[in-house]
C-alpha cells in the first residue's frame, strides 16, 4: 500500500468572473486538475515542491530474497500550490476557499490548523478552518486598499499532538474592485498668466488620486474641463492634468479672473468621478496708455509764492490700478523756459498736480502756456494701441499780488575798520519792490552803532564801537535791517547786516613784566627772560622784535638781548656788572601794517648768584628786590596800608558807640524801673559775710585780686557744707588780655558747677544766714521798719552810674 499523502481541495475559479466559485475539487497545482503523479494519487505535504530524479540500483536478488525486486518507473513529483485568489467586498460569508486533507491517518485522526495574519494576527478572524474536515472560509469582507495579500500557514497533526506532514504555506490574494473614487490633491488649483499669452502657454496642473489597484484601470484616471464660464480659452491633459492657453484673446480689462470646473474619472474616464475648481487670473500688461481727460486745463496761479499747488490734469488708465501699467508721469514739454513749474503724481488718484517751485513775477509775465505729456512708468506694449490724448495744453493765469520787498544780497557782508568815526558809511542795504516804495528802519542794533535812512537804505555810523563790545563776536557785529512798504496792509522784509570789524595796529607792544632779576657774571644763571603783550590781534601783534635803545650806545656794549621766540627775548650781560638796581631801555616792535613800536625802560636787579644760577641771600639782594619795585607797586601798596588803617579807625568808632548806646539803654531801664529791678524781695543772701553762697573774687579781673592780695584758685568753705574739705582745683592760668576775661570767667563757672562741696555759683538764693555780723544787717520786714531811718545810702554813689539814681531817692541831699 503506498504512503499516505495530504490533498488539498480547492474551488474551481469560473473563467471570466472576478472572484473564486467554488465545487470541484483537485489537487493543489498551478492549474486546476493538473496531477503530475502516475497513479493518480495527491502528494503529501512532504512533496509539495519538486524533486530530483532518483536513478535506477542493481541489487543482488540473493541478499533480500523475500523481497520484491523495483520495478522500473516513473519518479513521482512535489506538486506546486498557486495562490488562491478572492475578491474584496465579498458580501456571501462564510466563503469556503480551500480544503486539506492528509492521507497519513483515516478521517477523524488528523487534526489541521492554519496560523498567520488574518487567523492569530491582526486582523484576528478572517479566516478559520475546521479542524476534523480541513476546510478553510473566509469569515469577514476583504478591504484590498488595507491588505491586498494574507500568507498563511496549514498544519496537520494526529490525536496525539505529533506532526504527520511538514506545515504548508497558502497564499490568499485579494483581488481588487473600483470600489474608491478618484480624489484631487486641493480642491481649488490657481494659476497665473498674462493677458494676450499665446496659445499654449502653461498655466498651471490639477493633480489627483485613487486608492484602487494602479496595475488595473480601476485607477486609471482621465482629466477634463466640464465648464470654463465663456469661451474656450483653456484646455487640460487628459492624462496629465497640465492647463493651457488654446487660443488668443485673454485681455484683463474684459475678465480678469476665469473659473473653470474640472473633472477627474477612473476606469480610462468611464468610472467613478470627482471635481474640483481652478481659478485662472490674468496678470496684467501695459497695453493701455494714459490719456487726459481734456484737451486744455485752465489754471490761476499767485505771484511771488512757491510750493504751492496750481491745479490738477485728470488722466484715464484702464491698466490695473496702482501697477507700474497704471501709475502716470507727467512732463512738460513746451512753455516753461525758466523750470518755474512742476507737475508730480498723486499716488491715490493717479493725477497730475501743478505746482509753482520758482515765484512768479506777474509784473514780468502775466501768463503761462504750457504743453504736457503724460505716459506710464511701465513701457507701452508694442502691440498696444497709442494713446489719442497723450498730450494737453495748461493755460496758468498769474494773479497780482501785493508782494514783500526782497533784498537783492541777504545777508549782506561789509568790512570797517575798527575805532571808525562817527557818519563813516557802512552800506546801503536796499530792497525791490515792484508794486510799492519801501521805508527802512533798524530792528536789530544792540550797541545802538548804525543809523540807517529810511528812505534809501544807506546805513553808517554813529558813534565809535568799543573794540570790547560783548557783541562784537569773533570780529563780527551783526544787526538787522527791516524794509516796509507802503501798501494797506504793508508787508515787510527782513535783511541781516553782517559787519567784519577789520584789526587796526593802533597798540604798540609792552613789556610784560617791565622787570627782573639776573646774575652779574655772564657765566651765571639764564639770564633774564623778557616777553611783551600786545593788545592788537593778529597779524597785528607778534611776532615781537626786541632791541636795545639805539639812543644809549653803551647799552649794547654791557648787556646782549637775543630772540627766543615770537613773543620772548633773553637778556645778558657781556661782562661782569656791578649788583644793584640797572635801568636799561629797550625799543619793542610788532608785525602790524604799518609796526608800531614802544622805547620802554626795564629794571634789571643784578645779583651775586652762586653755581646753580641763583641769587644768593645778601644786602645786594634784599636791596635789588625793593628797588626793583616800580612806582605804580608801591602806589598800590601805600594805598592798601591807609585803607587797612581807615577801617581800623571805623571799627573802633562803631564799637565805641555801641557802648555808649548800651550803658544809655541800660541806665534809661532803671530810670524806668528802679523798683522792680533793685527790690526783689524774695531773693535774700546771707550778707556780707556769706562768701560761701556766692564767691564774688571769682568774677573779678585777675589784676585786682592782685592788687587786693586776695588768694587765688581757692575760695573759702561754707560753714554748711556737706563735706569737711573742698575737692581740689585745677590752677587756672590767668588771661593775658581782656578778651580772655570772659573765657576765664565762664571757666570758673563751669568749675563751681561741677564741684560737689558747694553750691554751684548761680544759686545765689541763700536763706539760712543772716542777721549780726552782716554790714548790711537783717532783712526781716519788722527789724528794717525800726531802722530804715539809720541807714547810709551815699555808699551807693561809689558803685558807678548805674546806682547814682538809687544813691538820689535813699542818700542825703
Amino acid at each position: 500500500m503506498p504512503p499516505r499523502s495530504l490533498h488539498h481541495s480547492l474551488p474551481w475559479p469560473h473563467e471570466g468572473g472576478p472572484g473564486i466559485q467554488g465545487g470541484d475539487v483537485g489537487p493543489w497545482m498551478g492549474s486546476p486538475g493538473h496531477c503530475c503523479a502516475g497513479d493518480g494519487r495527491s502528494p503529501s505535504l512532504q512533496s509539495l515542491f519538486p524533486s530530483a530524479g532518483i536513478p535506477r540500483l542493481r541489487r543482488p536478488r540473493t541478499l533480500y530474497p523475500w523481497r520484491r525486486a523495483p520495478t522500473l518507473g516513473r519518479v513521482r513529483r512535489a506538486w506546486v500550490i498557486p495562490p488562491i485568489s478572492v475578491s474584496e467586498n465579498h458580501k456571501r460569508l462564510p466563503f469556503p476557499l480551500v480544503q486539506i486533507k492528509s492521507d497519513k491517518q483515516q478521517l477523524g485522526s488528523v487534526i489541521y490548523s492554519i496560523q498567520g495574519p488574518g487567523v492569530d494576527e491582526e486582523p484576528r478572524g478572517v479566516f478559520s478552518i475546521d479542524k476534523f474536515t480541513g476546510k478553510v472560509s473566509l469569515n469577514a469582507m476583504l478591504d484590498r486598499e488595507k491588505t491586498d495579500r494574507f500568507r498563511l500557514r496549514a498544519f496537520a497533526l494526529d490525536l496525539g499532538g505529533a506532526t504527520l506532514e511538514e506545515p504548508t504555506d497558502l497564499e490568499i490574494v485579494v483581488v481588487d474592485q473600483n470600489d474608491n473614487r478618484p480624489v484631487f490633491r486641493q480642491e481649488v488649483f490657481t494659476g497665473r498668466v498674462l493677458e494676450g499669452a499665446v496659445p499654449g502657454t502653461y498655466v498651471t496642473r490639477a493633480e489627483a488620486t485613487d486608492a484602487d489597484d494602479p496595475e488595473t484601470d480601476n485607477a486609471a484616471l482621465r482629466y477634463s474641463i466640464l465648464e470654463q464660464g465663456g469661451p474656450q480659452l483653456f484646455s487640460i491633459d487628459p492624462l496629465t492634468g497640465e492647463i493651457r492657453t488654446v487660443q488668443v484673446g485673454l485681455d484683463r480689462e474684459v475678465v480678469a479672473v476665469y473659473n473653470l470646473t474640472l473633472q477627474v474619472a477612473d476606469m480610462s474616464g468611464d468610472g467613478l468621478t470627482a471635481t474640483a475648481s481652478a481659478i485662472i487670473t490674468l496678470e496684467d500688461i501695459n497695453d493701455n496708455a494714459p490719456e487726459f481727460t481734456g484737451d486744455q486745463f485752465f489754471m490761476e496761479a499767485a505771484e511771488a509764492v512757491s510750493g504751492v499747488e496750481v491745479g490738477r490734469l485728470e488722466v484715464e488708465d484702464r491698466d490695473l490700478p496702482g501697477s507700474p501699467n497704471w501709475a502716470a508721469q507727467f512732463t512738460i514739454l513746451d512753455g516753461d523756459p525758466d523750470g518755474q513749474f512742476t507737475i508730480r503724481t498723486d499716488p491715490r488718484t493717479n493725477e497730475g498736480v501743478l505746482s509753482v517751485v520758482k515765484p512768479l513775477d506777474y509784473e514780468s509775465r502775466e501768463r503761462y502756456d504750457l504743453k504736457v505729456a503724460v505716459q506710464n512708468e511701465a513701457p507701452l506694449q508694442a502691440a498696444a494701441p497709442r494713446a489719442e490724448r497723450g498730450q494737453a495744453r495748461v493755460s496758468v493765469q498769474v494773479r497780482d499780488v501785493n508782494e514783500a520787498p526782497v533784498f537783492q544780497e541777504n545777508p549782506l557782508r561789509t568790512s570797517l575798520a575798527e575805532g571808525a568815526a562817527p557818519g563813516t558809511p557802512v552800506a546801503t542795504f536796499s530792497a525791490r519792490d515792484p508794486d510799492t516804495q519801501q521805508l527802512y528802519s533798524k530792528d536789530y542794533d544792540p550797541e545802538d552803532w548804525l543809523q540807517v535812512d529810511g528812505a534809501t537804505g544807506r546805513v553808517q555810523t554813529q558813534r565809535v564801537l568799543s573794540p570790547s563790545s560783548p557783541f562784537l563776536k569773533d570780529g563780527w557785529y551783526r544787526a538787522i535791517i527791516l524794509a516796509r512798504d507802503d501798501a494797506s496792509p504793508p508787508s515787510t522784509a527782513t535783511g541781516t547786516l553782517s559787519i567784519e570789524i577789520l584789526e587796526v595796529n593802533d597798540h604798540a607792544p609792552e613789556l610784560s613784566p617791565p622787570w627782573g632779576s639776573l646774575c652779574s657774571t655772564p657765566d651765571r644763571g639764564s639770564g633774564l627772560l623778557l616777553g611783551a603783550t600786545d593788545e592788537d590781534l593778529p597779524p597785528h601783534g607778534a611776532p615781537f622784535h626786541f632791541q636795545l635803545s639805539p639812543r644809549v650806545p653803551e647799552l649794547a656794549r654791557n648787556w646782549s638781548l637775543s630772540q627766543v621766540n615770537g613773543d620772548h627775548a633773553r637778556l645778558r650781560p657781556r661782562l661782569r656788572v656791578p649788583e644793584g638796581l640797572h635801568r636799561l631801555s629797550l625799543l619793542l616792535q610788532d608785525s602790524g601794517q604799518p609796526p608800531q613800536q614802544r622805547e620802554q625802560p626795564l629794571n634789571v636787579t643784578v645779583c651775586r648768584c652762586g653755581q646753580d644760577g641763583a641769587c644768593l641771600p645778601g644786602a645786594a639782594a634784599l636791596r635789588a628786590g625793593g628797588a626793583g619795585i616800580s612806582l605804580g607797586a608801591l602806589v598800590i601798596m601805600l594805598a592798601s596800608v591807609i585803607l587797612l588803617l581807615l577801617l581800623a579807625l571805623l571799627v573802633a568808632l562803631l564799637a565805641r558807640f555801641r557802648q555808649q548806646s548800651w550803658d544809655k539803654r541800660l541806665l534809661h531801664g532803671l530810670q524806668d524801673d528802679l523798683r522792680d529791678n533793685i527790690l526783689n524781695y524774695d531773693e535774700q543772701g546771707g550778707g556780707e559775710e556769706d562768701q560761701d553762697a556766692y564767691d564774688i573774687d571769682q568774677l573779678r579781673h585777675p589784676a585786682e585780686l592782685a592788687a587786693f592780695g586776695a588768694p587765688l584758685g581757692r575760695p573759702p568753705l561754707r560753714r554748711d557744707a556737706p563735706f569737711g574739705r573742698a575737692r581740689p582745683q585745677v590752677t587756672r592760668a590767668l588771661p593775658t588780655s581782656p578778651a580772655d576775661i570772659a573765657d576765664f570767667i565762664n571757666d570758673g563757672l563751669e568749675a563751681a558747677d561741677c564741684d560737689p562741696s558747694v553750691p554751684p555759683y548761680d544759686t545765689a538764693l541763700i536763706y539760712d544766714y543772716e542777721g549780726d555780723g552782716s554790714l548790711a544787717g537783717t532783712l526781716s520786714s519788722i527789724l528794717s521798719s525800726l531802722d530804715d531811718e539809720d541807714q547810709d545810702y551815699s555808699c551807693l554813689r561809689e558803685w558807678g552810674p548805674r546806682f547814682s539814681r538809687l544813691a538820689d531817692l535813699y542818700g542825703p541831699p
